[in-house]
């Protein structure tokens, strides 16, 4: 029996209603955003009949319909002095997806670093606390899990794939905060290797205008409903789309399927167990330039300062931060000695950093 449409928006959320009929009309019938559009918020009139909308498209609507049923927002108090907070805050808020049957979180692990308590809010406005089961540090994801069952259950949204993706396709982001849930429609612009200044590199990540504010663990759906990625960064240029237009950063749930099973068990990834430096880096004109030193980190502790410019790890030259990264994480332990050598000034010197295993480092939460 099919699904009415009728039935379908009747059962949302009043604000997600015009949205999901807009998001039917530009993700269902397929109509081309140009950059112009895309870079501008998508509106529509909340009385436009239902009806507009073809009936074939239920299937469709029923999928977005659990979709945004899945988003959840998450909230977290950080451990008292935790060294995060100078930077992430203490009091954190974003979004996450329910993944499975038994209610996982899938969210952007940033979010959880030191985390001392975890909220969720699910779309109907229930709160129950929650705790950390994974950080990977390799990819930013984190998982998180409630204390008590979702009852009534959630049905987890499907994790899709970002290959078939082609520039300019409109896809559906969800974020959940405090002030209720927002949906609104995105174009896909670029799929391509990121590296972070946080000593952070992915293999793939995507990028999408128009920008969201609230991006922190936000969700990226197709229009099957299927989750294609994670809300990370807001990003000034995003690439691949002629001129300067903000955007978003989101990491692709492509990444989680080969590590989930291992970040369920163990809480984190081998890939995740890597020497870490404690510095902030960004290429300038083709150099790597350090722009933040970690306060009482291996880096600072060494003698490497803000301003430094990074021509070689272990005798090898870098030129860009995958490089560095890269070569850094090349030691086989993460509390190997790394060889820098530096430009400091109009001097280049040889420094020897001891670095350490960054998930060691971070504050547990009390009673733990």
């Amino acid at each position: 029996m099919p699904i009415l449409l009728e039935s379908v928006l009747a059962s949302l959320p009043r604000a997600w209603r015009s949205a999901i009929l807009l998001l039917t009309m530009l993700l269902g019938l397929g109509v081309a955003l140009s950059p112009a559009e895309a870079a501008a918020p998508q509106r529509h009139d909340p009385g436009t009949p239902s009806t507009d909308v073809p009936a074939a498209n239920d299937a469709q609507l029923a999928a977005l319909r659990r979709a945004l049923n899945a988003v959840v927002a998450v909230r977290v108090s950080a451990t008292e002095g935790a060294p995060t907070a100078r930077t992430l805050g203490e009091e954190r808020r974003g979004s996450g997806v329910v993944i499975d049957g038994d209610g996982l979180i899938l969210t952007i692990g940033y979010l959880l670093l030191e985390a001392q308590t975890i909220e969720i809010t699910t779309h109907d406005e229930r709160r129950m606390p929650a705790r950390q089961v994974a950080y990977d540090q390799a990819t930013g994801f984190g998982l998180v899990q409630p204390l008590v069952p979702l009852r009534p259950r959630i049905e987890p949204a499907p994790l899709g794939s970002v290959a078939p993706l082609e520039v300019g396709d409109a896809l559906m982001v969800s974020i959940s905060g405090e002030s209720g849930a927002e949906v609104g429609v995105v174009r896909m612009v670029d799929r391509r290797a990121f590296s972070g200044y946080w000593e952070y590199h992915i293999e793939q990540a995507l990028f999408t205008v128009p920008p969201v504010p609230n991006h922190s663990g936000a969700a990226l759906f197709n229009r099957k409903g299927e989750l294609l990625g994670i809300g990370s960064l807001f990003v000034a240029d995003a690439p691949n789309i002629g001129r300067v237009i903000p955007g978003n950063m989101f990491v692709p749930v492509d990444l989680l399927a080969p590590v989930l099973a291992e970040m369920r068990t163990t809480g984190s990834t081998r890939a995740s167990r890597r020497p870490w430096l404690g510095v902030s880096s960004q290429l300038e004109g083709g150099r790597v330039r350090i722009v933040r030193v970690e306060r009482g980190g291996p880096a600072q502790l060494a003698g490497v300062s803000v301003g430094d410019e990074v021509l070689e790890v272990d005798g090898a030259p870098v030129d860009s931060l995958e490089s560095f990264y890269k070569k850094v994480w090349a030691r086989p332990a993460p509390t190997d000695d790394v060889e820098l050598t530096l430009r400091q000034g109009e001097e280049v010197r040889k420094l020897r950093v001891h670095a350490i295993d960054r998930m060691q480092t971070l504050r547990k939460p009390q009673g733990i």
